[in-house]
Protein backbone atom coordinates (compact mmCIF):
# COMPACT_ATOMS: atom_id res chain seq x y z
CA UNK A 1 0.00 0.00 0.00
CA UNK A 2 1.26 3.48 -0.84
CA UNK A 3 0.29 7.05 -0.04
CA UNK A 4 -0.60 8.96 -3.20
CA UNK A 5 -1.42 12.58 -4.04
CA UNK A 6 -1.11 15.12 -6.86
CA UNK A 7 0.71 18.46 -6.59
CA UNK A 8 -1.34 21.00 -8.56
CA UNK A 9 -1.67 24.77 -8.80
CA UNK A 10 -4.30 27.35 -9.77
CA UNK A 11 -2.00 28.63 -12.54
CA UNK A 12 1.49 28.12 -13.98
CA UNK A 13 4.62 29.52 -12.31
CA UNK A 14 3.36 28.72 -8.83
CA UNK A 15 6.40 26.61 -7.94
CA UNK A 16 4.94 23.10 -8.42
CA UNK A 17 8.21 21.63 -9.67
CA UNK A 18 10.37 23.07 -6.88
CA UNK A 19 7.92 21.87 -4.23
CA UNK A 20 7.67 18.44 -5.87
CA UNK A 21 11.44 18.04 -6.09
CA UNK A 22 11.92 19.16 -2.51
CA UNK A 23 9.28 16.75 -1.22
CA UNK A 24 10.66 13.85 -3.26
CA UNK A 25 14.20 14.35 -1.97
CA UNK A 26 13.15 15.00 1.63
CA UNK A 27 11.09 11.80 1.74
CA UNK A 28 13.81 9.81 -0.02
CA UNK A 29 16.33 11.05 2.55
CA UNK A 30 13.93 9.81 5.26
CA UNK A 31 14.16 6.31 3.83
CA UNK A 32 10.92 6.15 1.85
CA UNK A 33 10.73 4.66 -1.63
CA UNK A 34 9.26 7.55 -3.60
CA UNK A 35 7.77 7.14 -7.07
CA UNK A 36 7.20 10.33 -9.02
CA UNK A 37 4.93 10.96 -11.98
CA UNK A 38 4.41 13.93 -14.31
CA UNK A 39 1.10 14.89 -15.90
CA UNK A 40 1.40 15.53 -19.62
CA UNK A 41 4.09 14.84 -22.21
CA UNK A 42 6.90 16.81 -20.51
CA UNK A 43 10.35 15.12 -20.67
CA UNK A 44 12.26 17.76 -18.74
CA UNK A 45 10.43 17.59 -15.42
CA UNK A 46 10.70 13.80 -15.44
CA UNK A 47 14.49 14.14 -15.78
CA UNK A 48 14.45 16.43 -12.71
CA UNK A 49 12.19 14.02 -10.80
CA UNK A 50 14.40 11.04 -11.60
CA UNK A 51 17.41 12.89 -10.25
CA UNK A 52 15.57 13.74 -7.02
CA UNK A 53 14.09 10.28 -6.44
CA UNK A 54 16.89 8.07 -7.71
CA UNK A 55 14.51 6.12 -9.97
CA UNK A 56 12.75 6.88 -13.27
CA UNK A 57 9.81 9.28 -13.24
CA UNK A 58 6.77 8.29 -15.29
CA UNK A 59 4.53 10.36 -17.57
CA UNK A 60 0.77 10.14 -17.12
CA UNK A 61 -1.15 11.64 -20.02
CA UNK A 62 -4.91 11.33 -20.46
CA UNK A 63 -4.72 12.44 -24.09
CA UNK A 64 -1.99 10.12 -25.36
CA UNK A 65 -3.06 7.25 -23.06
CA UNK A 66 -6.36 5.46 -22.73
CA UNK A 67 -7.87 5.58 -19.25
CA UNK A 68 -7.19 1.87 -18.79
CA UNK A 69 -3.55 2.19 -19.82
CA UNK A 70 -3.06 5.30 -17.65
CA UNK A 71 -4.37 3.47 -14.58
CA UNK A 72 -2.29 0.37 -15.29
CA UNK A 73 0.81 2.51 -15.74
CA UNK A 74 0.21 4.26 -12.42
CA UNK A 75 -0.48 1.04 -10.54
CA UNK A 76 2.54 -0.73 -12.04
CA UNK A 77 4.89 1.79 -10.44
CA UNK A 78 2.72 2.52 -7.39
CA UNK A 79 2.99 -1.12 -6.37
CA UNK A 80 6.73 -0.68 -5.78
CA UNK A 81 6.56 2.54 -3.74
CA UNK A 82 5.81 3.84 -0.26
CA UNK A 83 4.79 7.28 -1.53
CA UNK A 84 3.59 8.33 -5.00
CA UNK A 85 3.79 12.01 -5.94
CA UNK A 86 2.18 13.16 -9.20
CA UNK A 87 3.22 16.61 -10.40
CA UNK A 88 0.51 18.40 -12.34
CA UNK A 89 0.80 20.48 -15.47
CA UNK A 90 -0.05 24.19 -15.87
CA UNK A 91 -3.13 25.28 -13.89
CA UNK A 92 -5.28 22.61 -12.27
CA UNK A 93 -8.02 22.61 -14.92
CA UNK A 94 -5.88 23.63 -17.92
CA UNK A 95 -6.13 21.01 -20.67
CA UNK A 96 -5.68 20.78 -24.42
CA UNK A 97 -9.42 21.26 -24.88
CA UNK A 98 -11.11 22.64 -21.75
CA UNK A 99 -9.92 20.27 -18.97
CA UNK A 100 -9.06 17.34 -21.26
CA UNK A 101 -5.55 16.22 -20.35
CA UNK A 102 -5.44 18.45 -17.27
CA UNK A 103 -4.10 17.69 -13.82
CA UNK A 104 -7.69 17.67 -12.57
CA UNK A 105 -8.71 15.00 -15.06
CA UNK A 106 -5.80 12.76 -14.07
CA UNK A 107 -6.55 13.23 -10.36
CA UNK A 108 -10.14 12.12 -11.07
CA UNK A 109 -9.09 9.10 -13.13
CA UNK A 110 -6.74 7.94 -10.37
CA UNK A 111 -9.09 9.06 -7.58
CA UNK A 112 -6.28 10.74 -5.63
CA UNK A 113 -6.39 14.04 -3.71
CA UNK A 114 -4.82 17.30 -4.85
CA UNK A 115 -2.42 19.44 -2.82
CA UNK A 116 -2.52 22.97 -4.23
CA UNK A 117 0.63 25.09 -4.45
CA UNK A 118 -0.42 28.74 -4.63
CA UNK A 119 1.85 31.61 -5.60
CA UNK A 120 0.57 34.03 -2.98
CA UNK A 121 3.30 36.64 -3.30
CA UNK A 122 0.82 39.39 -4.19
CA UNK A 123 -2.33 37.98 -2.59
CA UNK A 124 -3.98 38.05 0.80
CA UNK A 125 -7.59 37.28 1.76
CA UNK A 126 -8.70 37.64 -1.89
CA UNK A 127 -7.38 34.12 -2.37
CA UNK A 128 -10.52 32.88 -0.56
CA UNK A 129 -12.93 33.14 -3.52
CA UNK A 130 -10.30 31.65 -5.84
CA UNK A 131 -9.86 28.66 -3.54
CA UNK A 132 -13.63 28.35 -3.18
CA UNK A 133 -14.00 28.30 -6.96
CA UNK A 134 -11.32 25.66 -7.41
CA UNK A 135 -12.80 23.54 -4.62
CA UNK A 136 -16.38 23.66 -5.94
CA UNK A 137 -15.88 23.83 -9.72
CA UNK A 138 -15.76 20.05 -10.05
CA UNK A 139 -16.75 18.14 -6.89
CA UNK A 140 -15.04 15.00 -8.23
CA UNK A 141 -11.67 16.77 -7.91
CA UNK A 142 -10.74 16.42 -4.24
CA UNK A 143 -8.58 19.33 -3.08
CA UNK A 144 -7.19 18.17 0.26
CA UNK A 145 -4.80 20.95 1.27
CA UNK A 146 -2.98 24.13 0.27
CA UNK A 147 0.67 25.22 0.35
CA UNK A 148 1.34 28.95 -0.04
CA UNK A 149 4.52 29.77 -1.95
CA UNK A 150 6.63 32.97 -2.04
CA UNK A 151 5.24 34.23 1.29
CA UNK A 152 7.75 36.15 3.41
CA UNK A 153 6.09 36.77 6.78
CA UNK A 154 3.88 35.14 9.39
CA UNK A 155 1.53 38.14 9.23
CA UNK A 156 1.02 37.65 5.47
CA UNK A 157 0.42 33.94 6.00
CA UNK A 158 -2.25 34.72 8.63
CA UNK A 159 -4.53 36.18 5.92
CA UNK A 160 -3.97 33.16 3.70
CA UNK A 161 -4.62 30.67 6.47
CA UNK A 162 -7.87 32.44 7.34
CA UNK A 163 -8.89 32.21 3.67
CA UNK A 164 -8.36 28.44 3.79
CA UNK A 165 -10.43 28.16 6.95
CA UNK A 166 -13.21 30.22 5.35
CA UNK A 167 -13.56 27.79 2.43
CA UNK A 168 -12.96 24.60 4.42
CA UNK A 169 -9.49 23.67 3.14
CA UNK A 170 -6.49 22.56 5.18
CA UNK A 171 -3.57 25.00 5.14
CA UNK A 172 -0.24 23.16 5.27
CA UNK A 173 2.09 26.13 5.69
CA UNK A 174 3.95 28.67 3.64
CA UNK A 175 7.28 28.69 1.82
CA UNK A 176 9.39 31.88 1.81
CA UNK A 177 11.17 32.83 -1.44
CA UNK A 178 14.70 31.44 -1.76
CA UNK A 179 16.95 32.19 -4.74
CA UNK A 180 19.14 29.18 -3.90
CA UNK A 181 16.45 26.73 -4.98
CA UNK A 182 15.55 28.26 -8.36
CA UNK A 183 15.21 25.58 -11.05
CA UNK A 184 17.54 25.92 -14.09
CA UNK A 185 16.22 26.93 -17.51
CA UNK A 186 13.65 24.52 -18.95
CA UNK A 187 14.98 24.73 -22.49
CA UNK A 188 18.43 24.72 -24.05
CA UNK A 189 21.25 24.24 -21.63
CA UNK A 190 19.52 21.81 -19.31
CA UNK A 191 22.43 20.28 -17.42
CA UNK A 192 21.79 17.93 -14.52
CA UNK A 193 25.11 18.10 -12.67
CA UNK A 194 26.47 18.39 -9.13
CA UNK A 195 25.19 21.95 -8.81
CA UNK A 196 21.63 20.82 -9.55
CA UNK A 197 21.98 18.08 -6.95
CA UNK A 198 22.77 20.84 -4.46
CA UNK A 199 19.66 22.76 -5.54
CA UNK A 200 17.48 19.72 -4.85
CA UNK A 201 19.01 19.17 -1.40
CA UNK A 202 18.51 22.83 -0.53
CA UNK A 203 14.90 22.66 -1.73
CA UNK A 204 14.29 19.63 0.48
CA UNK A 205 15.73 21.39 3.53
CA UNK A 206 13.95 24.69 2.86
CA UNK A 207 10.53 23.16 2.25
CA UNK A 208 10.73 20.80 5.22
CA UNK A 209 11.38 23.75 7.56
CA UNK A 210 8.20 25.55 6.56
CA UNK A 211 5.42 23.09 5.72
CA UNK A 212 3.64 20.35 7.65
CA UNK A 213 4.87 17.31 5.75
CA UNK A 214 3.39 14.75 8.15
CA UNK A 215 -0.01 16.45 7.85
CA UNK A 216 0.38 16.45 4.07
CA UNK A 217 1.05 12.70 4.01
CA UNK A 218 -2.04 12.06 6.13
CA UNK A 219 -4.11 13.80 3.45
CA UNK A 220 -2.84 11.44 0.74
CA UNK A 221 -4.87 8.44 -0.39
CA UNK A 222 -3.85 4.97 0.71
CA UNK A 223 -3.72 2.97 -2.53
CA UNK A 224 -3.65 -0.80 -2.30
CA UNK A 225 -1.51 -2.95 -4.58
CA UNK A 226 -3.23 -3.76 -7.86
CA UNK A 227 -2.93 -6.70 -10.23
CA UNK A 228 -1.44 -5.57 -13.56
CA UNK A 229 -1.71 -7.02 -17.06
CA UNK A 230 1.77 -7.20 -18.58
CA UNK A 231 2.39 -6.05 -22.15
CA UNK A 232 3.05 -8.70 -24.74
CA UNK A 233 4.23 -8.33 -28.32
CA UNK A 234 3.37 -10.40 -31.37
CA UNK A 235 7.02 -10.81 -32.37
CA UNK A 236 8.36 -14.34 -32.45
CA UNK A 237 11.96 -13.67 -33.50
CA UNK A 238 13.93 -11.51 -31.12
CA UNK A 239 14.83 -7.96 -32.17
CA UNK A 240 18.09 -6.26 -31.30
CA UNK A 241 17.14 -2.64 -30.65
CA UNK A 242 19.80 0.09 -30.45
CA UNK A 243 18.65 3.28 -28.73
CA UNK A 244 20.57 6.56 -28.95
CA UNK A 245 21.15 7.87 -25.43
CA UNK A 246 23.58 10.65 -24.51
CA UNK A 247 23.65 14.40 -23.87
CA UNK A 248 22.21 15.12 -27.33
CA UNK A 249 19.48 12.43 -27.39
CA UNK A 250 17.67 11.88 -24.12
CA UNK A 251 13.92 12.41 -24.60
CA UNK A 252 12.41 8.96 -24.15
CA UNK A 253 9.28 7.86 -22.33
CA UNK A 254 9.98 5.14 -19.77
CA UNK A 255 6.86 3.29 -20.92
CA UNK A 256 8.02 3.36 -24.56
CA UNK A 257 11.33 1.80 -23.56
CA UNK A 258 9.50 -0.81 -21.48
CA UNK A 259 7.49 -1.79 -24.55
CA UNK A 260 10.62 -2.02 -26.70
CA UNK A 261 12.05 -4.44 -24.14
CA UNK A 262 9.11 -6.76 -24.84
CA UNK A 263 10.27 -6.91 -28.48
CA UNK A 264 13.80 -8.06 -27.77
CA UNK A 265 17.21 -7.04 -26.51
CA UNK A 266 17.65 -3.31 -25.92
CA UNK A 267 21.10 -1.77 -26.33
CA UNK A 268 22.21 1.83 -25.91
CA UNK A 269 24.74 3.80 -27.93
CA UNK A 270 25.95 7.37 -28.24
CA UNK A 271 25.99 9.25 -31.58
CA UNK A 272 28.23 11.76 -29.78
CA UNK A 273 30.88 9.50 -28.30
CA UNK A 274 30.76 6.10 -30.06
CA UNK A 275 32.35 5.41 -33.42
CA UNK A 276 30.64 2.07 -34.00
CA UNK A 277 26.96 1.25 -34.20
CA UNK A 278 25.89 -1.83 -32.21
CA UNK A 279 24.70 -4.72 -34.32
CA UNK A 280 20.96 -4.19 -34.38
CA UNK A 281 17.79 -4.76 -36.37
CA UNK A 282 16.21 -1.48 -35.31
CA UNK A 283 17.65 1.92 -34.33
CA UNK A 284 15.69 4.44 -32.27
CA UNK A 285 16.86 8.07 -32.41
CA UNK A 286 14.78 9.99 -29.90
CA UNK A 287 14.64 13.74 -29.42
CA UNK A 288 16.88 15.86 -27.24
CA UNK A 289 19.29 18.74 -27.74
CA UNK A 290 21.38 17.99 -30.85
CA UNK A 291 21.60 21.75 -31.47
CA UNK A 292 23.88 22.05 -28.44
CA UNK A 293 26.38 19.50 -29.81
CA UNK A 294 26.44 20.19 -33.54
CA UNK A 295 30.20 20.30 -33.99
CA UNK A 296 30.68 17.02 -32.12
CA UNK A 297 27.82 15.24 -33.90
CA UNK A 298 28.98 16.48 -37.29
CA UNK A 299 32.58 15.56 -36.57
CA UNK A 300 31.77 11.95 -35.68
CA UNK A 301 31.91 10.86 -39.31
CA UNK A 302 32.24 7.14 -38.52
CA UNK A 303 28.95 7.08 -36.62
CA UNK A 304 27.17 9.12 -39.30
CA UNK A 305 28.41 6.73 -41.98
CA UNK A 306 27.35 3.69 -39.94
CA UNK A 307 23.81 5.00 -39.47
CA UNK A 308 23.49 5.90 -43.15
CA UNK A 309 24.77 2.46 -44.16
CA UNK A 310 22.22 0.85 -41.86
CA UNK A 311 19.45 2.78 -43.63
CA UNK A 312 20.83 2.14 -47.15
CA UNK A 313 21.01 -1.60 -46.41
CA UNK A 314 17.36 -1.75 -45.40
CA UNK A 315 17.83 -1.45 -41.66
CA UNK A 316 14.95 -0.08 -39.62
CA UNK A 317 15.19 3.38 -38.01
CA UNK A 318 12.68 5.51 -36.12
CA UNK A 319 13.77 9.13 -35.58
CA UNK A 320 11.87 11.76 -33.61
CA UNK A 321 12.45 15.52 -33.47
CA UNK A 322 16.18 15.90 -32.67
CA UNK A 323 16.73 12.44 -34.16
CA UNK A 324 14.90 13.52 -37.31
CA UNK A 325 17.08 16.64 -37.53
CA UNK A 326 20.21 14.47 -37.22
CA UNK A 327 19.18 12.32 -40.21
CA UNK A 328 18.93 15.32 -42.55
CA UNK A 329 21.63 16.89 -44.71
CA UNK A 330 22.57 19.51 -42.13
CA UNK A 331 21.60 21.51 -39.05
CA UNK A 332 22.18 25.27 -38.91
CA UNK A 333 22.71 26.81 -35.49
CA UNK A 334 21.11 30.07 -34.31
CA UNK A 335 24.19 32.01 -35.49
CA UNK A 336 23.84 30.75 -39.07
CA UNK A 337 26.68 28.19 -38.95
CA UNK A 338 25.78 24.98 -40.80
CA UNK A 339 26.99 21.50 -39.81
CA UNK A 340 26.71 18.43 -42.08
CA UNK A 341 24.72 15.53 -40.64
CA UNK A 342 23.83 11.94 -41.66
CA UNK A 343 22.19 12.82 -45.03
CA UNK A 344 19.64 10.04 -45.19
CA UNK A 345 17.10 12.73 -46.07
CA UNK A 346 17.65 15.81 -48.29
CA UNK A 347 16.03 18.31 -45.92
CA UNK A 348 17.93 20.76 -43.73
CA UNK A 349 16.89 22.09 -40.34
CA UNK A 350 17.77 25.43 -38.81
CA UNK A 351 17.73 27.08 -35.37
CA UNK A 352 17.78 30.55 -36.94
CA UNK A 353 14.71 32.73 -36.37
CA UNK A 354 13.45 30.31 -33.73
CA UNK A 355 9.71 29.81 -33.46
CA UNK A 356 7.95 27.51 -31.04
CA UNK A 357 5.93 24.61 -32.45
CA UNK A 358 4.01 23.04 -29.58
CA UNK A 359 1.04 20.78 -29.00
CA UNK A 360 -0.53 17.35 -29.01
CA UNK A 361 -0.73 15.57 -32.35
CA UNK A 362 -3.14 12.87 -33.46
CA UNK A 363 -1.77 10.83 -36.35
CA UNK A 364 -3.75 8.75 -38.80
CA UNK A 365 -1.21 6.46 -40.48
CA UNK A 366 -2.33 3.52 -42.60
CA UNK A 367 -4.85 1.75 -40.36
CA UNK A 368 -3.34 3.08 -37.12
CA UNK A 369 -4.37 5.98 -34.94
CA UNK A 370 -1.51 7.34 -32.80
CA UNK A 371 -0.95 10.20 -30.42
CA UNK A 372 2.20 12.20 -29.93
CA UNK A 373 3.51 15.61 -29.02
CA UNK A 374 5.41 18.27 -30.97
CA UNK A 375 7.82 20.64 -29.21
CA UNK A 376 10.63 22.34 -31.12
CA UNK A 377 12.02 25.72 -32.08
CA UNK A 378 13.77 24.70 -35.29
CA UNK A 379 12.35 24.90 -38.80
CA UNK A 380 12.75 22.58 -41.76
CA UNK A 381 14.00 23.68 -45.18
CA UNK A 382 14.16 21.99 -48.60
CA UNK A 383 11.20 19.96 -47.48
CA UNK A 384 10.93 17.75 -50.57
CA UNK A 385 11.96 14.49 -48.90
CA UNK A 386 9.67 11.51 -49.54
CA UNK A 387 6.96 11.26 -46.93
CA UNK A 388 4.02 9.08 -45.97
CA UNK A 389 0.36 9.89 -46.50
CA UNK A 390 -0.17 10.19 -42.75
CA UNK A 391 -2.65 12.84 -41.67
CA UNK A 392 -1.72 14.89 -38.60
CA UNK A 393 -4.21 16.79 -36.45
CA UNK A 394 -4.07 18.97 -33.33
CA UNK A 395 -6.01 18.12 -30.17
CA UNK A 396 -8.75 20.40 -31.55
CA UNK A 397 -8.91 18.28 -34.71
CA UNK A 398 -7.29 20.85 -37.01
CA UNK A 399 -5.18 19.24 -39.76
CA UNK A 400 -1.58 20.52 -39.91
CA UNK A 401 1.32 19.92 -42.29
CA UNK A 402 3.78 18.12 -39.98
CA UNK A 403 5.13 15.20 -42.03
CA UNK A 404 6.46 11.70 -41.53
CA UNK A 405 9.46 11.24 -43.81
CA UNK A 406 10.30 7.85 -45.19
CA UNK A 407 13.27 6.15 -46.85
CA UNK A 408 13.27 2.37 -47.22
CA UNK A 409 12.63 1.26 -43.59
CA UNK A 410 13.34 4.66 -42.05
CA UNK A 411 10.55 6.75 -40.52
CA UNK A 412 11.27 10.25 -39.22
CA UNK A 413 9.15 13.12 -37.89
CA UNK A 414 9.19 16.09 -35.54
CA UNK A 415 6.54 14.29 -33.46
CA UNK A 416 7.47 12.43 -30.28
CA UNK A 417 5.22 9.38 -30.47
CA UNK A 418 3.73 7.52 -27.53
CA UNK A 419 3.41 3.75 -27.96
CA UNK A 420 3.73 2.56 -24.35
CA UNK A 421 0.48 0.60 -24.67
CA UNK A 422 1.87 -1.37 -27.64
CA UNK A 423 -0.35 0.46 -30.11
CA UNK A 424 2.26 1.25 -32.81
CA UNK A 425 2.42 -1.91 -34.87
CA UNK A 426 5.02 -0.44 -37.26
CA UNK A 427 7.55 -1.27 -34.54
CA UNK A 428 6.76 -4.97 -34.87
CA UNK A 429 6.93 -5.13 -38.67
CA UNK A 430 10.22 -6.48 -40.05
Amino acid sequence: MSTSFLIGAPWSNSGKTTVTLGLIRYLKNKGYTVQSFKCGPDYIDTIHHSTAAGNPSINLDSIMMSETHLKETFYTYQNKADICIVEGVMGLFDGAVKDKGSSAEIAKILDIPVILVVNAQSMAYSIAPILAGLKNFDPKVKIAGVLFNFVRTVSHYAFLKEACEQVGLKSLGYIPPNDDIAIPSRHLGLHIDASFEEVIEKAAAHISEHIAIEELLKLGKQVEEKAITKLKSTIINTYRIAIAKDEAFSFTYTQNLAYLKTLGEVLFFSPLHDEELPEADFIYLAGGYPELYLEQLSGNTKMKAAIKAHADNGGKILAECGGMMYLGNSITDENGVTFPMVSIFPYQTSMENKRLHLGYRRISMDTEQLWGHEFHYSSIQHNEAAHTDAKVYTARNKEIDTRFYTYKKVLASYIHLYWGAGNFKWLEKH
